[in-house]
């Protein structure tokens, strides 16, 4: 029989039959569109969470004292300088962007009618790269700032707001830290918030590093920051970064070179394996829909058995039944996929729609997979039907009430 005469007689068949051939395909619907599904919520997540994570630092490496000996004045020696900071520049001057160093200290501040204890960092004109600040008014530490120690400041967007009310009000005003007068240049933000967990908490006042350091008794750079250029550089650029340090300083002192790299690496595992995970309960769907389509069609068989019987009796054969019936399942898995696909796809769009600026990914490779499993759930389930149909004995069927 013509390709084109069995899918219309199969299009006739499931016509006749209309809310049964919907609600078959139905389940097909619903496991394309939650494998789709469940695809871009995995994609989107890990896009997020990595793009949460580079907002700290775009190949961020950063290092700090770790441990050494007991003795104080030997302890203090050990401690990361600024004269380390400029040896990191000079030797992986090629491989790097930037490098820079953080001081810290504290000083109490009238906030809001009250004495608080507020965090003030020092440091220069490249911490704002390697960090990856978000400028929210005014401007950040430029080369002069450091060079001639000018009391300059600027303060994170929390304090600002408490101090003066706004961002663009905190521009030249004059607050004291540690009893000299500085002029606010400037307000900022980090782009991804670490949440207290780094040098800036939410009440942060940032001065050049050149004046903290009168501020302070000891010298200590923590942490050091280095941005390297390529990200498959940074593992290698962390271990030369390690060795510098331990180069200029005392045999038995200890730093802590880290990177974002090993996060990155979790993070990806993560989504990798939840995204497996939901696959394997949208695939469990497809498989009960499938098992659903071939219980329909077995149903079908039986109740179309005189009808077989009146096709091989004018001639009809074997094949001809076999490729009817396997070519009905086909047809219902087929719709029902391509439908659960629009579904899958459409509630995304509408998304990136609705709410603009929301990048929301769609996974290509998700929808032929989708569809090429509905036309298998089609062919493998549909197999069985077809073929107890194809072997009904026409005498036998045509005596079927």
């Amino acid at each position: 029989m013509p390709l084109g005469d069995v899918l219309r007689f199969s299009v006739q068949a499931l016509r006749a039959n209309k809310v049964r051939t919907f609600l078959t395909a139905l389940g097909l619907v619903i496991g394309n569109a939650s494998v789709i599904l469940v695809v871009t919520i995995s994609l989107t997540s890990r896009d997020y969470i990595l793009e949460q994570i580079r907002g700290i630092g775009s190949n961020l490496v950063y290092a700090y004292y770790e441990s050494g000996g007991q003795d104080a004045t030997v302890v203090e020696a050990d401690y990361v300088k600024m004269a380390d900071v400029e040896a990191v520049r000079q030797q992986l001057a090629s491989r790097i962007v930037a490098a820079t160093g953080v001081m810290t200290s504290f000083d109490r501040m009238l906030i809001e009618g009250r004495e608080r204890d507020v965090r003030i960092i020092g440091s220069d004109e490249f911490y704002h790269v390697v960090r990856n600040l978000q400028l929210l008014a005014g401007r950040f530490l430029d080369g002069s700032d450091v060079q001639l120690r000018q009391k300059v400041a600027l303060l994170t967007e929390s304090l600002a707001a408490r101090l003066y009310g706004n961002q663009a009000a905190a521009i030249g005003q004059v607050l004291k830290i540690h009893g000299l007068q500085f002029t606010v240049i400037g307000t900022f933000k980090e782009r991804t918030s670490t949440f207290g967990l780094s040098e800036l908490s939410n009440e942060t006042v940032l001065i050049p590093i050149s004046v903290l350091r009168y501020f302070v008794r000891v010298e200590r750079i923590d942490p050091m920051y280095v941005q390297v250029r390529r990200s498959g550089d940074v593992e290698a650029v962390a271990g030369v970064v390690k060795q510098i340090l331990e180069s200029r300083h005392r045999p038995g002192a200890g730093y802590k070179v880290e990177t974002l790299t090993a996060i990155l690496e979790a993070a990806n595992r993560i989504a990798l394996v939840l995204t497996l995970v939901l696959i394997m309960v949208s695939a469990i769907a497809l498989i009960i829909s499938g098992i659903g389509i071939m219980n329909i069609m077995l149903v079908t068989v039986t109740e179309r058995t005189r009808e077989i019987g009146v096709r091989m009796a004018v001639g009809a054969s074997r094949k001809a039944v076999l490729q009817q019936f396997l070519a009905e399942a086909i047809l219902i898995s087929v719709a029902g996929g391509f439908a659960g696909i629009v579904v899958g796809v459409g509630i995304p769009l509408s998304v990136r729609f609705l709410a603009e600026g929301v990048a929301v990914p769609i996974s290509a490779t998700a929808i032929v997979v989708a569809f090429a499993v509905s036309l298998l759930v089609g062919l493998v389930f549909g197999m069985l039907p077809a073929n107890r149909a194809s072997r009904l004995n026409p005498t036998e069927a045509l005596r079927y009430e």
